[in-house]
């Protein structure tokens, strides 16, 4: 059965895969936890492998004469590969393994959230799909990664794995700064060390000029406004509802004047109950912006509080990209043009597929 990669893609996403005997992926974190990064059709994917809804999936993984296929209802679709990660089996001297530090996302992306805690975490204010803290309660990772372990890491994923660029999360952090200042210094002793693109992610500070901060050690960032919809961003995460979104404007135009087009991206979550026209225009406005729109369908991970919830269905999510993919076209934005992250590495949105 032929299917385009596009197609394969957006589908996986949505609905997940089911796999027996091979990695399933990490099971918490502040990203897009319970999945598996899978290889086909020049293109990469992050798969839900662990959420509830995977079990209803058409599409599942096998072995056949030592390579992996992707069936839909027994019927083969592709040949998939899985990544190299051989850093992630290493440990650094005090003996801390080197996946609780950094781990590789995509095809040659590292990852790591800087600071694993967050201030919302505990309070009514969190967002609801996020799994931040889940990751360190089971002892997936630490808490706070120094700059040093994480130089250490990122050079032993770019002698071993070839990863290309590095993407720096954090938890939001109660100083003024959001965390950004931490983000600067893991990010300079991670440059040092490897000369490698590095992403950094923040919550947008009151003082837009904490950003400044940043423009020595990183060369993209991502501020997430996660949905357009403010009743929607309210039930959610009010965190960010409490934001203006005028804050957010602002933070995105600073940070495209100084790291330049296509540099700064948002990620937008469909699937919490807004519409499409809600995606459909407030990524105009990050286009317009000179913005990349990081469109990705609800990801429910176990343990969250969205964990039940269901993924939009491949079919509305092909009509955003499309829809997007033009938008992006009509103002210059591509992803091509970006040079370290999310947007770059391409696994957990099928937008840049559709461009």
């Amino acid at each position: 059965m032929a299917m385009e990669t596009e197609d394969l893609k957006v589908d996986l996403l949505c609905l997940g895969a089911r796999v027996s005997g091979v990695d399933k992926g990490r099971k918490g974190g502040a990203g897009p936890a319970a999945g598996g990064m899978f290889l086909f059709g020049g293109t990469v994917a992050n798969v839900p492998t662990q959420s509830w809804f995977v079990s209803q999936s058409p599409y599942n993984v096998d072995a056949e004469n030592g390579k992996y296929v992707i069936r839909r209802d027994g019927e083969r679709i592709s040949e998939v590969h899985f990544p190299s990660k051989k850093f992630e089996k290493l440990k650094t001297k005090e003996g801390i393994p080197y996946n609780k530090i950094a781990l590789l996302h995509g095809a040659n992306c590292l990852a790591t959230t800087t600071i694993q805690t967050c201030v919302y975490w505990n309070t009514p204010k969190r967002c609801k799909f996020c799994a931040i803290e889940l990751s360190l309660k089971s002892g997936a990772t630490i808490a706070r990664k120094k700059p040093e372990q994480l130089a250490e890491v990122a050079l032993a994923a770019k002698k071993l794995d070839h990863v290309k660029h590095v993407t720096l999360t954090t938890g939001t952090t109660s100083t003024p700064d959001r965390g950004i200042n931490y983000l600067a210094e893991t990010a300079r002793a991670i440059k040092e060390a490897t000369g490698l693109s590095i992403h950094a992610q923040f919550e947008p500070p009151e003082e837009l000029s904490m950003i400044d901060a940043l423009y020595d050690a990183v060369d993209t960032v991502g501020i997430h406004v996660e949905s357009f919809d403010r009743a929607v961003l309210k039930e959610v995460a009010l965190c960010k509802a409490e934001i203006p979104f005028r804050q957010y404007i602002e933070a995105w135009k600073r940070s495209v004047k100084i790291f330049g087009d296509c540099q700064v991206s948002s990620y937008v979550i469909a699937g919490m109950g807004e519409s499409d026209e809600s995606i459909i225009e407030g990524s105009k406005v990050l286009a317009e912006l000179g913005v990349y729109p990081f469109i990705v369908p609800l990801r429910p991970i176990p343990g969250s509080d969205m964990e039940n919830e269901k993924p939009p269905s491949p079919n509305r999510m092909r009509y955003i990209y499309e829809e997007v993919a033009g938008i992006l076209h009509d103002n210059g934005v591509s992803w091509r043009k970006n040079k370290a992250g999310c947007v770059r590495c391409r696994a957990c949105s099928a937008l840049a597929d559709f461009e």
